[in-house]
């Protein structure tokens, strides 16, 4: 529509300036007849003895406003024509002088249907398999319209889907049996190295138990602020009320988590060789 729009406007601009330009022409040509005459008739005038002074001065006054108008009438005609000329570089043509042909079979015209249809079978397309989905998800029978959908799976490739789920399924539970090895690994090095046995008892709350731990109740409540365990806060326990003197000391004054651990394990470590 906006190509149209734009032909149709070139088309009123070029036929405004030829029309101009033939008008531009017509002046002039009848300029330069008049001036012809009133050259003559200066002439005549400067050869008779009858004609006045001014008649002559007049007649020369003419001729010089016909000179310029003559000019600017030749100014105003080149411009039309470059004008034209500009109109006809940009694609636009004369209706009235030119002739389009246009092809009963546009390439153009024939891949724009063409890619139409597509568009139009792959919808539809579409379609059927979604209402194949809502079928099977729905328990009900294919329809006699889905059936030839339906039977695109062909019981190969159904099998074939069903040993990949099957070994997925098998790889993901060796990965998972493999990540509990490694976490049970984990656990005994960092009580070999630490003293410490760490439970999770909740959500970003971890219960440590030293090697040295007297009772099977003796132990560290710590709980995290965040899940990323940025900083860790000592809660109250049985046990804890009997370090008082170490959670001042390290934990209040020194703000040192491992310290505190490491004081916890000394003063256990102590008891055990002096009982």
């Amino acid at each position: 529509m906006q190509h149209q729009n734009l032909a149709k406007r070139n088309q009123a601009q070029l036929s405004q300036a030829l029309e101009e330009v033939g008008t531009q022409k017509q002046r002039a040509d009848m300029m330069e007849v008049e001036l012809k005459s009133l050259k003559s008739q200066a002439c005549t005038a400067a050869q008779s003895t009858f004609i006045t002074t001014e008649e002559v001065n007049a007649l020369r006054l003419k001729i010089e406003e016909l000179e310029v108008e003559r000019g600017r009438l030749e100014e105003e005609n080149k411009t039309l024509e470059m004008k034209l000329e500009k109109l006809t570089l940009q694609g636009d043509y004369d209706h009235s002088k030119t002739k389009v042909l246009h092809f009963s079979m546009n390439p153009a015209s024939l891949a724009k249907q063409q890619r139409k249809e597509e568009q139009h079978q792959l919808q539809e397309e579409c379609e059927r398999l979604r209402e194949l989905v809502r079928v099977l998800e729905g328990g009900g029978s294919i329809p006699g319209n889905l059936e030839m959908v339906g039977s695109l799976q062909s019981s190969q490739e159904i099998a074939e889907l069903k040993k990949q789920v099957e070994s997925a399924e098998l790889k993901n539970q060796r990965l998972k049996e493999v990540f509990q090895t490694k976490i049970q690994e984990f656990r005994k090095v960092c009580y070999t190295l630490t003293g410490y046995q760490i439970d999770i008892t909740t959500e970003n709350q971890y219960r440590l138990t030293s090697i040295y731990a007297e009772h099977q109740g003796d132990c560290l409540l710590f709980k995290a602020s965040s899940s990323s365990g940025g900083k860790m806060q000592l809660l109250e326990t049985e046990f804890s009320l009997t370090i008082r003197e170490l959670i001042d000391l390290h934990l209040l004054h020194q703000d040192s988590i491992p310290a505190f651990l490491s004081a916890v394990t000394l003063e256990l470590f102590s008891r055990q060789t002096c009982a």
